[in-house]
């Protein structure tokens, strides 16, 4: 599954895994959320509720692009900075090239959609 996000006047695409917690992400599109820097790591916001993690592995070890869902806090994350193993992550895609929008320390407004076929 492919999956637009526009950060202010900056369009980025991803590439979705076929797994049933990014399935049940795509389910609440379109999302508009505000993106939280967490530790100079990631960006993280919370979907309205909690994803499916059928079948979902018990961690994940993002690196950089990374779109992940933290199942114990119920949030998406999307590494702009590697990072290592963490238990109850679940991998759910990864941005395709540039993300620069989604660096640095400000917290930014995004949009999530679907893209077409």
């Amino acid at each position: 599954m492919k999956i637009k996000i526009t950060v202010g006047e900056k369009v980025l695409t991803a590439t979705l895994e076929n797994n049933e917690t990014a399935k049940d992400l795509v389910a609440q599109f379109p999302l508009t959320v505000t993106l939280e820097d967490y530790a100079s790591t990631e960006k993280i916001f919370y979907p309205d509720r909690k994803l499916s993690t059928a079948g979902a592995p018990s961690g994940y070890k993002p690196s950089v692009g990374d779109i992940t869902y933290y199942a114990p806090w119920g949030d998406i994350a999307i590494f702009y900075k590697n990072f290592g193993f963490a238990s109850g992550l679940i991998n759910l895609g990864k941005i395709d090239g540039d993300m620069s929008a989604l660096t640095g320390s400000k917290n930014v407004k995004a949009t999530f959609e679907l893209m077409e076929d």
